[in-house]
């Protein structure tokens, strides 16, 4: 994925099927001039954390 896309998926309303090794995630924020995300697990959304955005896919 890249870093629009991904800045299109956190600001939509609508809840997008996005995984980050092959677990569902929700992004919370985008950082696009370092292409990374700041994402959780929506099994545990506690657990924050900042990955690439080439490393998030769209089901």
């Amino acid at each position: 994925m890249n870093a629009q896309r991904a800045q299109e998926i956190a600001s939509s309303s609508t809840m997008a099927n996005v995984t980050y090794n092959g677990e569902g995630i929700y992004i919370e924020h985008v950082d696009e001039t370092n292409a990374t995300a700041t994402i959780h697990s929506l099994k545990t959304p506690n657990n924050k954390q900042s990955v690439s955005v080439n490393s998030l896919s769209e089901q």
